[in-house]
């Protein structure tokens, strides 16, 4: 391995609108990535907090034109406009005004090692399973993650999402099962599923009650 590496970004591969930008170059001390917005209305970053990962996050506009939001306040962003959210839990998302509009967006928690999250990790079969959950094919969804799963056995994002594919499959015993690992390897995920539309189903099974809190 040589002490440095190039690429221009046509050269970096792509998940959907994703530039695995941190996965082509191994980069072992920030999460860094480029995302691209085709047309002008494509959401490029989708709204979020990063109060789960605790991550400060800074973004490059460096294509294009973006319109940014955070915490309810519109950033006119063109190229070369930088966009730095300080705060995890500021909820934050950028829309694409011109075509091809391409955003760098890097990321970590201040004082701690990065670690690639359990999702980036399971991105193949994250993909296919969310493409099932949008078609309603919840128990081809549901395989999905059981098949990442032999892959990656201490995927708890993999167990999280089996639980929810379960549940709207109605496989109550199986996504309670999943939950309930999933939440001994993460307690967050215990606040999570207490919002999470995705157990409508479980609402009024105690076993579930007693999962959440």
């Amino acid at each position: 391995m040589t002490r440095w590496a190039s690429a221009h970004l046509d050269e970096i591969g792509r998940r959907d609108t994703w530039i695995t930008i941190r996965e082509h170059f191994g980069v072992r001390a920030l999460g860094i990535n480029a995302f691209v917005g085709a047309e002008a209305g494509d959401e490029i970053i989708h709204a979020h907090a990063e109060d789960w990962h605790g991550h400060e996050e800074l973004y490059v506009v460096l294509e294009g034109h973006a319109t940014f939001t955070v915490d309810g306040d519109e950033i006119d962003a063109p190229a070369r406009t930088i966009v730095y959210v300080r705060e995890p839990s500021a909820r934050r998302g950028a829309v694409a005004k011109a075509p091809g509009t391409t955003i760098l967006a890097a990321g970590g928690e201040p004082g701690a090692a990065f670690e690639p999250s359990p999702y980036d990790a399971a991105w193949q079969w994250m993909q296919r399973g969310t493409e099932h959950y949008r078609a309603g094919r919840y128990a081809e969804a549901a395989a999905e993650m059981r098949d990442g799963l032999a892959e990656l056995p201490e995927n708890s994002a993999l167990r999280y999402n089996l639980a929810c594919y379960s549940a709207l499959a109605r496989e109550p015993e199986e996504a309670l099962a999943a939950l309930r690992q999933a939440v001994e390897e993460d307690p967050r995920f215990a606040e999570l599923a207490r919002s999470d539309p995705d157990f409508a189903s479980l609402r009024e099974d105690p076993r579930f009650t007693q999962l959440v809190g």
